[in-house]
């Protein structure tokens, strides 16, 4: 049996430790486009069109909408096991992509260090935890992973599309002045067999979590 008041202390410090990380990387970024007097707006922009951010902020407001009693539409659907475990899926993606392969590009000091390993290792390990002990199992289906898969592939395009106009391109292994479209495709095909094969090791985990149950 959950202890109700053990869930929701959990729920609140996972939740207000999403939002501090966000807000951190936030205020980082506008504080650079500040000095160097570039637009806000642009760094706003700059904010979003990073997966890690967007996964963190769907983690955060998972764990927001499970701490409010009001109930709503947007409540209902990011509650749904299904939507909870495709951000699960995305925040572990999230997790192991900058561990293998951008950790060892930079050395972050201070604030940024803070605000890196929370959205890059915290909220993906508070997360996870939330998803196995607190979401309903035995609903998914491998079917899901179909639907799972629009996010990755829309960002991916979305970032393609700002890249071509921008030439800036979030992360390295996407950079397609530096590596050309053919190894950039081949890195995001790699990225998404990732993405499959965690889904596929969650909808196991559901599965049988639901028999332990």
């Amino acid at each position: 049996m959950v202890n109700p008041s053990v869930r929701r202390r959990f729920v609140a410090v996972a939740a207000v430790l999403g939002w501090v990380g966000l807000s951190i990387q936030m205020y980082l970024i506008f504080h650079s486009r500040w000095t160097l007097d570039a637009s806000l707006i642009g760094g706003l922009v700059s904010f979003f069109s990073y997966f890690t951010v967007l996964s963190n902020t769907l983690v955060a407001t998972v764990l927001t909408c499970e701490l409010t009693s009001r109930d709503s539409a947007a409540r209902r659907w990011f509650l749904q096991p299904w939507v909870s475990s495709a951000i699960a899926v995305s925040i572990a993606v999230v997790s192991l992509t900058y561990n293998v392969l951008l950790r060892h590009l930079w050395h972050p000091e201070g604030w940024q260090w803070l605000a890196d390993e929370l959205l890059h290792d915290v909220m993906p390990l508070l997360f996870l935890g939330y998803w196995w002990c607190y979401v309903p199992k035995g609903t998914l289906r491998v079917w899901h992973i179909s639907v799972w898969l629009i996010y990755p592939l829309v960002y991916f395009a979305y970032s393609m599309w700002r890249g071509h106009l921008l030439a800036v391109y979030p992360y390295p292994f996407i950079d397609v002045d530096k590596l050309g479209y053919p190894q950039v495709f081949v890195n995001a095909g790699g990225l998404m067999v990732g993405f499959v094969v965690i889904g596929l090791v969650v909808i196991g985990l559901d599965r049988w979590r639901a028999r332990s149950l």
